[in-house]
């Protein structure tokens, strides 16, 4: 057995979309894994161990396995933010993203201006998404972008946003991420709302 058998076979598991191992030779030091969040974490870690030791006879420690469980939605705390439109437009050096969200009746259009390199795009497309959440929280704290790169894991590319939000002089990091299907515009979004997705319901009141 080596390390990229076992991510193969460890794959297979329901609603697992990628999997990292991270070892020397046989010896799994780390287990990486990405899955939807239709199944609790818990019950993901228990058949990853079932799996390895089933295939290969290999017992992982559960301290081992970390899960990240993605949101394939627009739903955030309960609520459906709905994904109007995400536009850019290059003018020489410059770019303009735009950012429109829907939440019921209610509409919202981020915009955010910077380098028209294709390598920080998906910032601009975050910072206009996040600007956009502003005017729907006008009387929420501070959201800055920390971070948001589509990253490839198991052959899966994956949008992963990090959001810091500043209220009452501290600092909260949140991380969200998305699959990047065919439009990584949009999973860059989905990426941003859900990361804000467990805080959103208290930001607005």
């Amino acid at each position: 057995m080596n390390l990229t058998q076992l991510e193969e076979v460890l794959c297979q598991v329901p609603t697992v979309d990628a999997v990292r191992v991270v070892g020397h030779g046989s010896q799994v030091e780390e287990v990486h894994v990405v899955a939807s969040s239709s199944k609790p974490a818990k019950q993901i870690v228990r058949d990853i161990q079932s799996l390895a030791l089933a295939s290969y006879g290999v017992t992982l420690d559960r301290r081992l396995i970390s899960v990240v469980q993605i949101n394939d939605g627009t739903a955030i705390g309960g609520e459906r933010i709905e994904i109007i439109d995400v536009a850019e437009k290059v003018n020489g050096t410059g770019a303009q993203v735009t950012v429109a969200l829907g939440l019921g009746a209610n509409q919202a259009l981020g915009v955010s201006t910077g380098s028209a390199a294709q390598m920080v795009r998906g910032r601009l497309i975050g910072e206009a998404t996040l600007n956009a959440l502003s005017q729907m929280i006008p009387q929420g704290p501070a959201m800055a972008l920390a971070a948001l790169e589509i990253v490839t894991l198991s052959g899966r590319a994956i949008a992963i946003a990090q959001v810091v939000l500043v209220d009452a002089g501290q600092e909260r990091v949140y991380v969200g991420s998305a699959l990047a299907t065919e439009d990584g515009r949009a999973a860059s979004v989905r990426a941003v709302l859900d990361a804000l997705n467990r805080v959103f319901p208290k930001l607005k009141r």
